[in-house]
């Protein structure tokens, strides 16, 4: 009687299933791995007097998050929630939204967007990379200033081998950190593949000092192969200054 082979002990088993961590670069010896994710919801709201009124209820809540006045409308603003469970959405955020001075507003569709941080699968530090640094990117009380956007890849840049796209990608990242050394603007980059009613593929958020550096690290972007290429859709923007942070 023959002996099962490998592949048919295989196919016998099923299909193996995926490994959903996100992978880093080796740290003290050992590969790193990671099941924690900083999830991110941005919303946008008009019929808002005064921003200021709603921090009383922000503060209440516990919740970690910024609010921002919306620049391109005198009523708007946009609310930046983040927490690594997604049902603190559910359970914490939507409650509050429902009540206080939150329940009035008018809720912009455009500008809803929701993502999660990710790895590439190189980086030093795992932690630092999906929870630490966006976190304290947002938070930091220094950088008040804050364009949020989505967009879209479309399928051509997929197909592409991944060594090429490596070096499209490269060529954006030169950009932001030529930005963030000179401390003009800092980034903060979100994937939501299947999270928004859009389908898009990121949610960005570009933060700082002073308004004009966060508009001059858009217009460098757009000479980058990316975005002149392979972007199917990009915006809409929000574009908002701090008004209350969350201290944690």
């Amino acid at each position: 009687m023959s002996q099962p082979t490998e592949t048919t002990e295989r196919v016998r088993r099923g299909p193996e299933p995926p490994d959903l961590s996100e992978k880093g670069g080796n740290k003290d010896g050992q590969p790193q791995r990671s099941n924690d994710r900083l999830f991110m919801q941005f919303l946008a709201f008009g019929g808002c007097a005064d921003a200021k009124a709603l921090v009383a209820p922000l503060e209440a809540s516990g919740i970690t998050g910024v609010l921002y006045e919306d620049v391109n409308d005198p009523r708007g603003i946009g609310l930046l929630t983040l927490s690594t469970d997604p049902s603190d959405f559910v359970e914490r955020v939507r409650p509050m939204l429902n009540d206080h001075g939150f329940a009035a507003l008018v809720q912009k569709p455009e500008h809803t967007m929701l993502g999660r941080t990710y790895s590439i699968g190189y980086e030093p530090d795992l932690e630092e990379t999906l929870l630490k640094r966006p976190r304290r990117t947002v938070l930091n009380p220094a950088w008040n200033w804050a364009v949020w956007y989505p967009l879209r890849r479309n399928g051509k840049f997929a197909q592409l081998p991944p060594d090429e796209q490596g070096v499209i990608l490269a060529e954006h990242g030169r950009i932001g950190m030529a930005f963030g050394a000179g401390d003009f603007a800092h980034d903060i980059r979100l994937a939501c593949h299947g999270l928004d009613k859009e389908d898009n593929d990121f949610v960005v958020g570009l933060v700082g000092k002073e308004l004009f550096p966060l508009s001059a690290v858009v217009q460098s972007m757009r000479k980058t192969q990316q975005t002149a290429l392979y972007l199917d859709r990009l915006g809409p923007f929000f574009v908002g200054r701090v008004v209350w942070q969350s201290s944690h």
